[in-house]
């Protein structure tokens, strides 16, 4: 086994997940404690690699070629994850700005779990690891000074976006490789986030931008699982969806700014 495949997470829709509320948090509250608490999530990304390798060594009672090298991967992105947790607390002033990753533990606990039990490409690990990846983006708000449910908030609107892409995506590969495939799932996820935003919009919580890349989505899904679709390889699904995420945290971004 190369160093990559220890190093590196091999899930490349992870590195779309860190991406969306990394941008989002910076586009809406940019500050320096919000950089360092994005270079936290970017090595505590890292770290679950080589950790889940470890512990699934460690599990089954064995020693390969790549446990020791597992070990110290996790060792050296243990270290960058504590030093940019100290350097954001520095910076922000207080522990607070820790909130949402403290509420967001148990979810990344779950996947971590099921990652050391082999489960690492299920729905239910890929979706807590997502939605434990969006508390980054009202960690990195509260550090901007935004009050504290308009930054839950914002993780609410990219637990809205997530699932239904993961849903999405494992849908699309299944359908790519020519397995049997209900489409509902894939629908109804959409509808019911395109749906809340739209509730969420009526209300006066957000402008109605914010609601647009829900609509976007949920028309992607459609056409992405039609019958006619063009047919692609998973690696440009992946890129694709990163395409997405980044369209939808800028449009959240400028739907969302006034909240703060």
């Amino acid at each position: 086994m190369g160093w990559r495949s220890v190093a590196l997470p091999i899930e490349h829709g992870a590195w779309g997940f860190l991406l969306e509320p990394a941008l989002l948090g910076l586009l809406v509250a940019a500050t320096w404690a919000g950089v360092a608490l994005v270079l936290a999530a970017l090595a505590a990304l890292l770290l679950q690699t080589p950790l889940s390798l470890a512990l699934t060594d460690a599990r089954r009672g064995k020693r390969y070629p790549r446990t020791a090298l597992a070990w110290r991967f996790a060792a050296a992105y243990g270290a960058l994850l504590s030093a940019a947790v100290a350097a954001a607390l520095v910076l922000a002033g207080g522990v607070w700005v820790l909130l949402p990753v403290a509420l967001a533990a148990p979810l990344a606990g779950l996947q971590l779990w099921l990652d050391a039990q082999g489960r690492a490409r299920e729905l239910l690990p890929e979706a807590a690891g997502a939605l434990a990846m969006g508390s980054l983006a009202a960690s990195v708000a509260l550090a901007g000074g935004w009050a504290l449910l308009p930054a839950l908030g914002l993780w609410a609107l990219l637990a809205a976006r997530a699932v239904p892409a993961i849903v999405y995506v494992r849908a699309r590969l299944r359908l790519e490789r020519g397995e049997a495939l209900d489409r509902r799932p894939s629908a109804l996820s959409h509808l019911a986030a395109s749906a809340a935003v739209a509730i969420a919009a009526v209300a006066g919580a957000v402008s109605w931008i914010a609601a647009l890349p829900y609509a976007v989505l949920t028309a992607r899904a459609a056409r992405g699982l039609a019958p006619d679709r063009a047919p692609v390889t998973a690696t440009v699904v992946g890129f694709r969806e990163i395409g997405f995420g980044i369209m939808t945290a800028v449009l959240l971004a400028v739907g969302v700014g006034a909240w703060g």
